[in-house]
Protein backbone atom coordinates (compact mmCIF):
# COMPACT_ATOMS: atom_id res chain seq x y z
CA UNK A 1 0.00 0.00 0.00
CA UNK A 2 1.54 3.34 -1.35
CA UNK A 3 -0.84 5.66 0.71
CA UNK A 4 0.25 7.90 3.39
CA UNK A 5 -1.35 7.39 6.94
CA UNK A 6 -3.72 10.05 7.39
CA UNK A 7 -5.92 8.83 9.86
CA UNK A 8 -5.01 5.98 12.65
CA UNK A 9 -7.78 3.99 13.60
CA UNK A 10 -7.66 2.57 17.30
CA UNK A 11 -10.05 -0.38 19.08
CA UNK A 12 -10.30 1.20 22.43
CA UNK A 13 -10.82 -1.16 24.69
CA UNK A 14 -7.65 -2.98 25.35
CA UNK A 15 -5.45 -1.38 22.78
CA UNK A 16 -5.02 1.93 23.87
CA UNK A 17 -7.77 4.67 24.63
CA UNK A 18 -9.70 4.40 27.92
CA UNK A 19 -12.81 5.88 25.96
CA UNK A 20 -14.43 6.70 29.74
CA UNK A 21 -11.34 9.20 30.51
CA UNK A 22 -12.11 10.77 27.19
CA UNK A 23 -15.83 11.01 27.72
CA UNK A 24 -14.98 12.49 30.94
CA UNK A 25 -12.77 15.37 29.67
CA UNK A 26 -15.64 16.37 26.99
CA UNK A 27 -18.26 15.98 30.03
CA UNK A 28 -15.78 19.23 31.47
CA UNK A 29 -15.91 20.98 28.71
CA UNK A 30 -19.74 20.57 28.02
CA UNK A 31 -20.06 21.54 31.37
CA UNK A 32 -18.29 24.01 31.20
CA UNK A 33 -19.77 25.70 28.00
CA UNK A 34 -23.07 25.52 29.88
CA UNK A 35 -21.62 27.55 32.98
CA UNK A 36 -21.09 24.73 35.47
CA UNK A 37 -17.24 24.27 36.03
CA UNK A 38 -16.57 20.72 37.89
CA UNK A 39 -13.36 18.96 38.08
CA UNK A 40 -12.89 15.55 35.79
CA UNK A 41 -12.70 14.09 39.99
CA UNK A 42 -16.49 15.90 40.33
CA UNK A 43 -17.88 14.71 37.24
CA UNK A 44 -16.71 10.91 37.46
CA UNK A 45 -18.45 10.87 41.53
CA UNK A 46 -22.00 12.61 40.04
CA UNK A 47 -22.57 11.13 37.11
CA UNK A 48 -20.07 7.60 36.04
CA UNK A 49 -22.97 4.69 35.64
CA UNK A 50 -25.27 7.34 35.69
CA UNK A 51 -28.48 7.66 33.00
CA UNK A 52 -28.27 10.72 30.44
CA UNK A 53 -31.63 12.15 31.49
CA UNK A 54 -30.55 11.95 35.54
CA UNK A 55 -27.68 13.74 34.36
CA UNK A 56 -29.66 16.43 32.57
CA UNK A 57 -31.96 16.91 35.16
CA UNK A 58 -28.78 17.63 37.58
CA UNK A 59 -27.64 19.76 35.25
CA UNK A 60 -31.21 22.06 34.93
CA UNK A 61 -31.28 21.74 39.01
CA UNK A 62 -27.83 23.44 39.10
CA UNK A 63 -28.08 25.81 36.29
CA UNK A 64 -32.17 26.76 37.83
CA UNK A 65 -33.28 26.52 34.29
CA UNK A 66 -34.54 23.81 32.37
CA UNK A 67 -32.32 23.18 28.75
CA UNK A 68 -33.51 22.78 25.42
CA UNK A 69 -35.09 19.10 24.33
CA UNK A 70 -32.21 18.79 22.33
CA UNK A 71 -29.34 20.65 24.02
CA UNK A 72 -27.05 18.01 23.24
CA UNK A 73 -26.66 18.48 19.50
CA UNK A 74 -24.25 21.07 20.06
CA UNK A 75 -22.41 19.02 21.50
CA UNK A 76 -21.92 15.36 19.47
CA UNK A 77 -19.22 16.26 17.65
CA UNK A 78 -17.28 16.65 20.43
CA UNK A 79 -17.88 12.92 21.32
CA UNK A 80 -17.25 12.09 17.48
CA UNK A 81 -13.74 10.87 18.38
CA UNK A 82 -15.17 7.81 19.21
CA UNK A 83 -16.99 5.08 17.31
CA UNK A 84 -19.60 2.60 18.32
CA UNK A 85 -20.73 -1.03 17.08
CA UNK A 86 -24.08 0.13 17.73
CA UNK A 87 -23.59 2.79 14.71
CA UNK A 88 -23.52 0.24 11.84
CA UNK A 89 -24.96 -2.99 10.99
CA UNK A 90 -22.53 -5.05 11.00
CA UNK A 91 -19.70 -5.52 13.84
CA UNK A 92 -16.21 -7.39 13.44
CA UNK A 93 -14.87 -9.11 11.24
CA UNK A 94 -17.02 -7.04 9.20
CA UNK A 95 -15.57 -3.97 7.72
CA UNK A 96 -18.51 -1.72 8.79
CA UNK A 97 -17.45 0.01 12.33
CA UNK A 98 -13.68 1.19 10.44
CA UNK A 99 -15.52 2.11 7.42
CA UNK A 100 -17.94 4.06 9.20
CA UNK A 101 -15.28 5.84 10.60
CA UNK A 102 -13.06 6.82 7.94
CA UNK A 103 -16.24 8.10 6.15
CA UNK A 104 -16.99 10.14 9.14
CA UNK A 105 -13.64 11.59 9.23
CA UNK A 106 -13.34 11.84 5.30
CA UNK A 107 -10.72 9.78 4.82
CA UNK A 108 -10.00 7.07 2.20
CA UNK A 109 -9.94 3.60 3.84
CA UNK A 110 -6.45 2.84 1.86
CA UNK A 111 -4.92 5.81 3.92
CA UNK A 112 -6.11 4.58 7.37
CA UNK A 113 -4.25 2.19 10.00
CA UNK A 114 -5.77 0.41 12.32
CA UNK A 115 -4.54 -0.74 15.66
CA UNK A 116 -6.71 -3.84 17.53
CA UNK A 117 -5.65 -6.67 19.86
CA UNK A 118 -8.57 -9.08 18.91
CA UNK A 119 -8.83 -11.63 15.57
CA UNK A 120 -11.51 -10.09 14.54
CA UNK A 121 -10.75 -6.52 14.54
CA UNK A 122 -7.89 -7.39 12.37
CA UNK A 123 -9.95 -9.55 10.23
CA UNK A 124 -12.35 -6.11 9.85
CA UNK A 125 -9.31 -4.24 9.13
CA UNK A 126 -7.96 -5.85 6.31
CA UNK A 127 -11.55 -6.71 4.89
CA UNK A 128 -11.89 -2.72 4.75
CA UNK A 129 -8.54 -2.40 2.53
CA UNK A 130 -6.74 -0.85 6.01
CA UNK A 131 -3.25 -1.51 6.97
CA UNK A 132 -3.51 -3.68 9.96
CA UNK A 133 -1.24 -3.47 13.17
CA UNK A 134 -1.96 -6.06 16.00
CA UNK A 135 -1.19 -5.12 19.55
CA UNK A 136 -0.24 -8.07 21.12
CA UNK A 137 0.58 -6.62 24.34
CA UNK A 138 -2.80 -7.15 25.86
CA UNK A 139 -5.03 -10.22 26.29
CA UNK A 140 -4.56 -12.24 22.92
CA UNK A 141 -1.18 -14.06 22.02
CA UNK A 142 0.54 -13.06 19.10
CA UNK A 143 -0.14 -16.39 17.26
CA UNK A 144 -3.69 -15.69 17.72
CA UNK A 145 -3.19 -12.10 16.05
CA UNK A 146 -1.24 -13.20 12.74
CA UNK A 147 -3.02 -13.05 9.09
CA UNK A 148 -2.09 -11.49 5.72
CA UNK A 149 -0.62 -8.39 5.53
CA UNK A 150 -0.71 -7.81 9.80
CA UNK A 151 2.04 -5.99 11.53
CA UNK A 152 2.42 -7.39 15.31
CA UNK A 153 3.88 -5.39 17.78
CA UNK A 154 3.79 -5.83 21.71
CA UNK A 155 5.59 -2.19 22.82
CA UNK A 156 3.41 0.48 22.19
CA UNK A 157 6.73 2.68 22.35
CA UNK A 158 7.32 1.25 18.85
CA UNK A 159 3.95 2.45 17.01
CA UNK A 160 5.20 5.86 15.66
CA UNK A 161 8.16 3.35 14.25
CA UNK A 162 5.74 1.28 12.83
CA UNK A 163 3.62 3.91 11.27
CA UNK A 164 6.02 5.57 9.85
CA UNK A 165 6.96 1.82 7.91
CA UNK A 166 3.58 1.66 7.13
CA UNK A 167 3.17 4.61 5.35
CA UNK A 168 6.34 4.26 3.10
CA UNK A 169 5.81 2.62 -0.08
Amino acid sequence: MSHPIELVIFDCDGVLVDSERIAVRLDAVVLATLGWHLTEAEIVDRFMGRSSQSMTKEIEAHLGRSLPADWEEEFRPLYRRIFSATEVEHGKPAPDLFLHAAQQMGIAPEACAVVEDSRYGLQAARAAGMRALAYAGGMTPAHRLEGPDTVIFDDMRKLPGLLGAAASP
